[in-house]
């Protein structure tokens, strides 16, 4: 079906320079996206579209490429808001026992439900998640994300030691099942597979083996991990594997580096991973909400960025405390404000939509708002609440407004999400 999406249309263009880089975005006050069989046909003025065509008119709200979160955990939805744990005991105390339960195909379906309907309640059309180690935990994933037509990327989690039996697999069931699921999924529809090492400390040298040749055996896979999240993993990481320089030098070993590899967290890297994230392109995912309700540390964006190091952010549910990237972005600035950096509204909102899909290597279907990009749109409240509405009173610019919607905003403020064209807020 035909349609146009009315509303002050909002689309990066690059990466704001500065905090007040007009020329890194499109806005039109009065604009109109043009949707036809779930792509995107045109953008521009209201007055300049066709006639005869369905109008959705969301005006005064903003319409914008939908959210993309690339780092979270569809099995711990359960887990979330799990008091007074730092990340090992919290990983062996809530996680695990809950991850156990996904060997239960049942209940992989009902999560998969509830983990799909929070994301578009929060405006986000593009995840990237760790399932279980269970195949069935997987399966429940992906089905419902082709189900809904949803762009998802994801995979099972290797892990072979160092947790309960309920949540370990073995090097040779990991690559099998995985290379079951690939065949399957991967670029199957709008799904997109990730080979999950969960992190060395969960994974021997035979699995890392193992992750090692299905990486380089599907290239047009992702790989994602988690890296120097917490000092007391580092340190348990390093008891595992002497024989490596550093934390990232057990990746670097295996070859699971490159510009699919997203890495978790990446808070304590010392000046050698640095170089080598920058020198093999792989991304840093800034995971806010959970590095300060677990404890973890300050994710330093501006060195991040200035090393050349690619960066991505994300939930990291259920570390993380909230589906909302306009949450997570939220307390990204605090995070930044702690280091004495600046975080603007501008940058916060490419981060989530062109920078995420940047980091993913999709800018082309995902992330922007562009003609032949897929029709995955969030519509914005930024007076969706008492207290907004009031702050919105004296708000003049379109930044302001952002920043208002960035701090205060949440699910309430998501008037509409649409996946391919097709309005699918729960």
């Amino acid at each position: 079906m035909t349609k146009i999406l009315r509303g002050r249309v909002l689309s990066f263009l690059r990466q704001p320079q500065v905090a007040d880089d007009h020329d890194s975005y499109s806005f039109i006050e009065d604009g109109a996206i043009l949707i036809s069989g779930g792509t995107i046909k045109a953008v521009g003025a209201f007055a300049d579209m066709p006639l005869g065509v369905e109008v959705i008119d969301h005006r005064p709200n903003l319409l914008m490429a939908g959210f993309i979160d690339t780092h979270n955990h569809f099995p711990q939805m359960q887990v979330i808001g799990s008091y007074g744990a730092q990340l090992l005991d919290w990983l062996n105390n809530y996680t695990f026992p809950a991850e156990t339960k996904f060997a239960d195909p049942v209940h992989a379906e009902r999560m998969a439900g509830k983990y799909f309907d929070e994301m578009l309640r929060n405006g986000t059309t593009t995840p990237v998640a760790y399932c279980s180690v269970h195949k069935t935990s997987a399966e429940a994933y992906f089905t419902e994300a082709a189900r809904r037509n949803i762009r998802a990327l994801g995979g099972k989690v290797l892990m072979d030691r160092n947790a309960p039996e309920g949540v370990l697999d073995t090097p040779q069931s990991a690559y099998d099942d995985t290379k079951a699921l690939i065949e399957k999924w991967h670029g199957k529809g709008r799904a997109l597979y990730a080979i999950s090492p969960r992190f060395a400390i969960t994974s021997t040298r035979a699995q890392m083996e193992m992750a090692q040749a299905l990486v380089a055996e599907n290239p047009t896979c992702y790989m994602q991990t988690h890296l120097s999240e917490n000092h007391d993993e580092i340190a348990y990481t390093m008891e595992l594997y002497p024989e490596h320089p550093d934390y990232l030098g057990i990746y670097e070993h295996y070859d699971l580096l490159g510009s699919r590899a997203l890495l978790g967290h990446c808070i304590h890297l010392n000046d050698r991973e640095r170089s080598v994230m920058a020198d093999t392109d792989c991304v840093a995912v800034f995971c806010p909400t959970s590095n300060l309700f677990i404890g973890s540390g300050l994710f330093n964006e501006e060195r991040t960025r200035t090393d050349g190091i690619r960066i991505a952010v994300a939930t990291d549910i259920g570390g993380g405390t909230s589906y909302s990237m306009l949450k997570t972005m939220d307390e990204a600035y605090k995070v930044c404000q702690l280091q004495n950096q600046n975080l603007p509204p501008l940058y916060a909102f490419y981060l989530m939509t062109l920078g995420n899909a940047k980091a993913l290597g999709l800018e082309a279907k995902i992330g922007t708002l562009e003609a032949g990009s897929e029709a995955d749109v969030v519509v914005l409240d930024a007076a969706a609440t008492p207290a907004m509405a009031l702050r919105m009173e004296t708000v003049t610019t379109l930044a302001e407004e952002l920043f208002v919607l960035q701090t205060l905003g949440d699910d309430r403020s998501v008037v509409e999400t649409y996946v391919a064209g097709v309005a699918s807020k729960p």
